[in-house]
């Protein structure tokens, strides 16, 4: 049975600028216009995800025979994730978008800690700024974005166990362009390779391992538009899982580095 965390920033659907969360002060227009981009948005989502984003994910992993899952929330004590849980994650999966800064960096370093032993790691979409993928890769992790488009997703390297399934194409209707350059280090493989009408490119899908830990980033999945209601989405982010979780978990994550046994004479 695999252990699947899944870690959704759930601040969106609420439509409130909660000062908790977003400490820095506004101007008072702009404290206007932000509160105002929240309650559209969480208008917009409950459209598409009635009962939230992140319950969407945990009902389609739940009807899974071979899979465990716990969904948690940044307004949970611990952002949800106790030193417990964490222990009893082989995959984490993550969704965050506009308050990335609201993870402690101490969060952040356990869960870098934890992929260095073997536990699997998964971010979704806007997740690319996240503190423990950077943290993972060392770099900005920037992209170039802009609002909603048609994507034709390509999928690059179709022998991989997380492209299994899936067909050599296939098309969102609307899905929020991210394009190159994506500041990331090369990845392992680039499973996936969005396009969009823009002629915009993006490396949508791509795997690294760090330590005994597999990651993976998937592009798709903005909070306003119906892509984890997708077939083939569902059927990437289930291979994933798979892919991801580790046969075991090691005890600590610098033991790639133990002394080498001596040489036999």
């Amino acid at each position: 049975m695999i252990r699947l965390t899944i870690w959704y920033e759930n601040v969106q659907e609420k439509g409130i600028l909660d000062k908790n969360i977003f400490q820095e002060s506004f101007p008072e227009e702009e404290e206007k216009k932000f509160a105002g981009f929240l309650a559209k948005t969480a208008e917009e989502m409950k459209k598409v995800y009635p009962d939230g984003l992140g319950k969407t994910l945990e009902d389609h992993f739940k009807a899974k025979e071979d899979i465990s899952v716990k969904l948690v929330t940044l307004d949970m004590p611990g952002c949800g994730i106790t030193d417990e849980l964490l222990e009893n994650t082989d995959v984490l999966m993550w969704w965050s978008h506009i308050a990335q800064h609201a993870v402690p960096d101490e969060l952040a370093e356990k869960i870098h800690q934890r992929v260095l032993q073997g536990m699997g790691l998964i971010v979704l979409h806007s997740g690319h700024l996240c503190k423990p993928l950077k943290l993972l890769l060392g770099t900005s992790c920037t992209l170039r974005w802009r609002e909603g488009d048609f994507e034709r997703v390509w999928t690059t390297a179709p022998t991989h166990p997380i492209a299994q399934g899936i067909p050599p194409m296939f098309e969102l209707e609307t899905e929020e362009m991210y394009g190159e350059f994506f500041d990331i280090p090369k990845p392992d493989d680039v499973i996936f390779t969005g396009w969009f009408r823009g002629g915009e490119v993006f490396r949508s899908g791509c795997t690294w391992t760090r330590g005994y830990g597999k990651i993976f980033y998937f592009q798709p999945g903005h909070e306003t538009n119906p892509t984890y209601h997708n077939e083939y989405i569902l059927k990437i982010l289930d291979n994933a899982v798979h892919w991801t979780a580790p046969d075991r978990i090691h005890d600590k994550p610098d033991c790639i580095h133990a002394e080498a046994p001596e040489i036999r004479k």
